[in-house]
C-alpha cells in the first residue's frame, strides 16, 4: 500500500513524495524513447526528480535549482536524488532529451489519478455522463529569444490547450503549441469519448469539427456567436423565472454550415440575472433540460480557474528554457506534479485541497516529518478550537449563574 510506504519516519518530505511516482512506469515511458542513451551523469530520473524539487518549491529557474540542491549535497541521496549538477547539465538535457517521455508519464499520472475523481459540482452531479472543458491558456515569451513560439501582433507566446474533466478538476489531454495556434484546430489532436458532453466558448465554432463530434456519438455544448443564421424547426415550453428565454430546435441556413453540419442542433438562450447577460448555447444533446444545459455550461469556469491556479501555484510563466523541446519539458513535468498532489490528497484522504497541500509541501520538503501526520493539523486545529469553544461556554455559563445575566 502506498499509505505504508509514505508514512516511513526518518525520511525527508520530498522523499516521501517521491516514492509517490512509479519508477517502473516511468522507466518504461525513459526506455520507449531511449531517453538515457549515452547517458554519463544526469540520467532521466534524476533530471525529472530536479525539475519535480523545483515546481514543488517554486524555483524561478534552473540556477536556482541547482543553487538549492547544491547547498545541500550533503542531503541528495536522502531526498531520492543521484547528484547535483551545474545549470549548463540540466539546461542540455531539457533541451536534448525527449518531452515525449515526460508528457507519456503524465498521461500515465492522468489514467491512475482520473478514477479517484469522480465527484462534480452540485449543479451537475445528476447528470450521468462525464462532462469536460475545452479551452487555452497562452504564456508571453520572448519573440527574439524563442523565435518559435510565435504569437499575435508581432510577439511570442505559448499556448497550453486542455481538455479538464469538470467531475474533479482534473486534466485528460494536454496540447502545447504556439500562440497562432488557433483554438479549433486542438480539436483535431482530441480522442473524444463517446457519449461524454465537452463544453467549449465560441472560439470553438467550426461546423465541421462539431459534426465529427456528433458522429462519435459525443456530445458538444459551445456558445453561438452572434451572426449565427438559422431557421428554427420546433420549440419546447420553458420556465422564464429560471432565466431561461426559449429552447429551440434549428437547422442552419449558409449553404456552408448548412452542408458541414446537415442535422438539427438545439438552440438554447439564457439571461443570467446576476451578470446582467444573455447566452446562447448550441448543443447536440436533446435528452437533458434546457436548464441543466445553462448549468453545465456555467460550470466551464472551472477550466479557467484552474488555469489561474497552475499559473499562480507552478512554474509555467517563467520558463526554464527557450527551445520547443525544454518548454514542452517543463509545463508536461509541472502538470506531473499537480497530478501527483491530487495522488497523495487521496491517498491520505486529507481534508486539505490541493492549493493548501501545495503551500504545505513547498515549505516542507527538508522536513523529516511523516507526510500523513503533516496533514492532520486542520483535524487537530478543529478539535482544538470545539474544545476551546466548550470551554468558554461553560464559564460563561457559570458567570451568568453567579451575576443573574443571562449570556446568549
Amino acid at each position: 500500500m502506498v499509505k505504508t510506504k509514505v508514512m516511513n519516519s526518518g525520511k525527508y518530505i520530498f522523499a516521501q513524495v517521491l516514492s509517490l511516482v512509479n519508477r517502473y512506469e516511468f522507466q518504461k515511458c525513459v526506455d520507449r524513447y531511449k531517453g538515457d542513451h549515452a547517458t554519463s551523469r544526469l540520467n532521466c530520473w534524476n533530471q525529472f526528480a530536479q525539475l519535480f524539487f523545483g515546481q514543488m518549491t517554486g524555483r524561478n529557474g534552473l540556477r536556482d535549482i541547482c543553487l538549492c540542491l547544491g547547498v545541500h549535497s550533503n542531503r541528495l541521496y536522502h531526498l531520492g536524488i543521484k547528484q547535483s549538477v551545474n545549470q549548463s547539465t540540466l539546461s542540455r538535457a531539457n533541451e536534448n532529451r525527449d518531452w515525449r517521455i515526460f508528457a507519456d508519464f503524465g498521461m500515465y499520472l492522468i489514467n491512475l489519478v482520473s478514477p479517484l475523481y469522480t465527484d462534480g459540482p452540485e449543479a451537475i452531479s445528476d447528470i450521468d455522463k462525464d462532462i469536460f472543458a475545452i479551452d487555452s491558456t497562452t504564456i508571453s515569451v520572448s519573440i527574439i529569444l524563442m523565435d518559435w513560439a510565435k504569437g499575435k501582433y508581432s510577439r511570442g507566446a505559448v499556448k497550453m490547450h486542455m481538455v479538464l474533466s469538470l467531475q474533479g478538476n482534473i486534466p485528460t489531454f494536454i496540447h502545447i503549441t504556439d500562440g497562432k495556434y488557433h483554438d479549433v484546430n486542438a480539436l483535431d489532436e482530441i480522442i473524444a469519448i463517446a457519449g461524454a458532453i465537452y463544453v467549449m466558448d465560441k472560439a470553438y465554432i467550426d461546423f465541421n469539427r462539431l459534426y465529427k463530434l456528433h458522429r462519435n456519438d459525443s456530445f458538444f455544448v459551445v456558445r453561438a456567436k452572434t451572426n449565427l443564421r438559422f431557421r428554427a424547426v420546433a420549440s419546447r415550453k420553458i420556465d422564464k423565472a429560471t432565466g431561461l428565454r426559449c429552447a429551440q430546435y434549428i437547422k442552419l441556413l449558409v449553404p456552408k454550415s448548412r452542408k458541414q453540419y446537415p442535422e438539427k442542433i438545439r438552440r438554447i438562450k439564457y439571461y443570467d440575472k446576476e451578470k446582467d447577460l444573455t447566452f446562447v448555447f448550441l448543443t447536440n444533446e436533446f435528452d437533458l433540460k434546457p436548464m441543466e444545459i445553462a448549468d453545465i455550461y456555467r460550470e466551464r469556469w472551472q477550466i479557467e480557474v484552474f488555469f489561474r491556479w497552475i499559473k499562480q501555484n507552478l512554474e509555467v510563466k517563467k520558463l526554464w528554457g527557450h527551445s520547443k523541446n525544454a518548454v514542452h519539458t517543463q509545463l508536461w513535468i509541472a502538470i506531473c506534479t499537480y497530478l501527483i498532489v491530487a495522488y497523495l490528497k487521496k491517498q491520505l484522504q486529507s481534508e486539505y485541497s490541493i492549493y493548501e497541500m501545495t503551500q504545505i509541501l513547498s515549505i516542507s520538503m527538508f522536513d523529516k516529518t511523516p507526510i500523513n501526520e503533516l496533514f492532520t493539523g486542520k483535524k487537530i486545529y478543529k478539535k482544538i478550537q470545539e474544545q476551546l469553544t466548550y470551554l468558554i461556554t461553560i464559564s460563561y455559563k457559570r458567570i451568568s449563574t453567579k451575576t443573574g445575566y443571562l449570556f446568549k
